[in-house]
């Protein structure tokens, strides 16, 4: 193959890095019971005091890994402790995931038909485990969609920003890094590729998106939105 072809065949290519929570999945509807069930369990054994959290509260811990969020949140808790709340949250999701519970953003199935019928290279970028990736991956169908898989625990919980340069380098080409958190957005940054900011998401701020190239307010934004940043005859980045 002529050196020109080759670089315009890698230049054509066009890859959308999706994070999942909040981003494509409702993620609320299954870590919000599970979330509250796991804190009475700490009140009822005197670990933790009794207190309300509202949605908000919870969701900010979205996007996290677990260790992360309970170094953060219950600092005071033993390892052993942190690690126990963590399974009792990802068991109680398991079952809700499996009684139906979970559900993706209303209209998230359509576009991910569309971009997949457009011809992107569709890839999953999240902080989740491997159960929980694979309890997905089976409710939704999620292989109709994704291209590839890229996740915390597989990857031995290297940082979001780690794993983006090796999924990188891996599809090389155009990316856009599509997401609902800052970490996605820093990953995006640190990585040297535009980032799409999912305000409907569970974001604790707007300043969360001050480096996102653009804001979506709801999943239908994204089509226009992915057509700006990666327009079809866009060839940035083509060495001749």
């Amino acid at each position: 193959m002529h050196r020109t072809d080759f670089h315009a065949i890698i230049a054509s290519m066009k890859n959308l890095i999706f994070d999942y929570d909040g981003t494509l999945h409702e993620t609320m509807r299954i870590y919000g019971p599970a979330f509250r069930k796991n804190y009475e369990n700490l009140v009822s054994r005197g670990l933790a005091p009794a207190r309300e959290f509202s949605d908000a509260e919870i969701s900010g811990w979205l996007g996290f890994t677990a260790a992360d969020m309970w170094n953060r949140f219950a600092p005071q808790l033993s390892d052993e402790e942190k690690a126990a709340c963590s399974r009792r949250i990802q068991d109680e999701m398991a079952r809700l995931i499996e009684n139906g519970t979970a559900e993706l953003y209303p209209g998230v199935p359509e576009l991910m038909d569309r971009f997949r019928e457009e011809g992107y290279t569709i890839l999953l970028l999240s902080n989740c485990k491997t159960g929980y990736l694979e309890r997905h991956r089976k409710r939704f169908d999620l292989d109709r969609w994704f291209h590839g898989y890229y996740w915390s625990e597989g990857y031995g919980w290297k940082t979001k920003t780690e794993i983006l340069k090796l999924l990188i380098k891996e599809h090389p080409g155009l990316s856009v890094m599509i997401g609902d958190r800052i970490l996605d957005m820093k990953c995006a940054a640190d990585c040297g590729i535009p980032s799409v900011g999912c305000a409907y998401g569970y974001a604790a701020s707007p300043e969360e998106f001050a480096s996102a190239a653009c804001i979506a307010k709801s999943p239908e934004d994204l089509p226009g939105i992915i057509r700006r940043i990666l327009p079809p005859d866009m060839e940035q980045g083509l060495l001749l």
